[in-house]
């Protein structure tokens, strides 16, 4: 069985830059991690892997820099490191990064189950996983909390809805959007980074892709364009009370009233 995640280097502080002309996110020279969602597909497909003996595949798209979180996937058990990096592929919104990362997935696949976390903590759009699986025209279940049984032809997941909690078979190959918890992450390993840190990575351009018009990927194949996006303001300013809990609270009283907070 041949398993594919999809995982994403995002910034690691909430300190980041703006370009005010394409309202995209400036990463150069920014401190960066695995999305935090991501660890928990990454552990379910590490998980599977022990049980049914798959292979486990981890894809990205990103600069030359997102090499780091592919190392890090190596160190925590990944067989192979799949890189999407081309330039044309800058300043995608979702529907863009779902149809790059689904050419990315049809070029290194194919591939039996696809695994991706909720969303991500830059975005938070929650929707570049089942676009994935539209545009690859295979099954796809959301917010999958528990991962019941696997065959080879069968999937069967928990998935939590608003109202109830959702048992779903879904047949091979399809995707799968984790939630949060689902299992809990292992730590890198420093024995697999030693064993990997020559391991080669597959680098996919535009030229490797199936559609490789240039205006189906990027800023050009973007319909949704941010019209204008800043940081938020940061204040520091600061009261200090004192008195006793009667008077105290009689003045947070006010000053939430004042403040229209309630």
């Amino acid at each position: 069985m041949k398993i594919a995640v999809c995982i994403k280097q995002v910034p690691g502080t909430s300190k980041v830059e703006v370009d005010e002309k394409t309202g995209v996110l400036k990463r150069e020279g920014v401190d960066s991690k695995i999305n935090p969602y991501d660890l928990f597909a990454l552990e379910s497909a590490l998980l599977l892997k022990e049980k049914a003996g798959a292979e486990i595949w981890a894809i990205t798209m990103g600069p030359p820099q997102a090499k780091a979180v592919l190392r890090e996937a190596y160190m925590m058990g990944v067989d192979h490191g799949v890189l999407l990096t081309d330039r044309c592929f800058a300043g995608a919104d979702v529907l863009a990064t779902s149809h790059a990362i689904s050419q990315g997935l049809r070029a290194a696949g194919p591939f039996d189950l696809i695994l991706c976390g909720k969303q991500t903590t830059d975005g938070d759009t929650a929707q570049v996983g089942p676009e994935i699986a539209e545009f690859l025209r295979i099954p796809h279940v959301a917010d999958v909390r528990k991962i019941c049984a696997l065959t080879e032809t069968i999937l069967t997941v928990e998935s939590d809805l608003p109202d109830c909690v959702e048992v779903a078979e879904v047949r091979l190959p399809c995707l799968i959007s984790v939630a949060k918890d689902i299992v809990q992450p292992r730590l890198p390993s420093f024995r697999l980074k030693l064993k990997t840190k020559e391991c080669p990575m597959l680098c996919l351009t535009i030229n490797e892709m199936e559609d490789r018009n240039p205006e189906g990927y990027g800023l050009n194949g973007s319909p949704t364009q941010v019209q204008r996006i800043f940081p938020p303001e940061v204040l520091e300013r600061h009261e200090r009370w004192e008195g006793t809990s009667d008077d105290l609270a009689g003045r947070l009283f006010e000053k939430l009233t004042k403040l229209k907070a309630i």
